[in-house]
């Protein structure tokens, strides 16, 4: 079952104005976050559980063919959602300076439970594997860590718990230096939507 947060109760969705805090990670990547950008996040999570054709993959590992452990969706031009529209057109002027280029696409992963995970892993599919790009991540739902560590190891792990509206941007060379995972826990929680906004021809 997810738990509701405090704010969100009976609020409609809206979108705060764009001020997140920028954490430089060294060799030109960056993270920015803005807890609680989006008000009204469980209603979104409400209409996505709803309303997005969510599918399950299987993936070759070694060996053999495994469930993906979330459900999936991507979508380039159109979003589910009117308030998922207005934060890809956010995020798109108030980082034009830097990207040089909107965000285009939304993938969106639905995590139902405690089991459902994602391995470390960068971004790097398409442009990202040799040029700097961003990944803006928002996420609703019941709050679960995003971990990020310096790719090859020897460093600080960050963690954040995200949902309810949070937003993290990973930027600069963040997806070809850095790894970010969601793990799996014991813990009982919640599900969580994550929705990562791309510009094109990055995965």
């Amino acid at each position: 079952m997810r738990q509701g947060s405090l704010f969100d109760l009976e609020a409609e969705p809206s979108l705060a104005p764009l001020a997140p805090r920028r954490t430089p990670l060294g060799g030109d990547a960056w993270i920015d976050v803005q807890p609680g950008w989006l008000t009204g996040a469980d209603a979104v999570f409400d209409a996505l559980v709803a309303d997005v054709p969510w599918r399950a993959e299987r993936r070759q590992m070694y060996d053999n063919v495994i469930d993906v452990p979330r459900l999936l969706c991507f979508y380039q031009g159109a979003l589910p959602s009117d308030v998922l529209t207005s934060a890809r057109s956010m995020l798109s002027a108030h980082y034009a300076a830097e990207l040089g280029e909107p965000f285009t696409t939304a993938g969106l992963c639905y995590y139902r439970d405690g089991r459902d995970s994602v391995a470390w892993h960068g971004d790097t599919i398409g442009r990202g594997q040799t040029e700097d790009t961003m990944v803006a991540i928002l996420s609703v739902g019941t709050p679960r860590a995003l971990l990020l560590r310096p790719r090859g190891g020897g460093g600080e792990t960050l963690r954040y718990a995200l949902g309810h509206g949070d937003l993290l941007v990973m930027g600069g060379s963040c997806q070809r230096t850095w790894e970010h995972a969601i793990p799996k826990t014991s813990k009982v929680v919640g599900p969580r939507i994550s929705i990562q906004f791309r510009p094109h021809g990055v995965r």
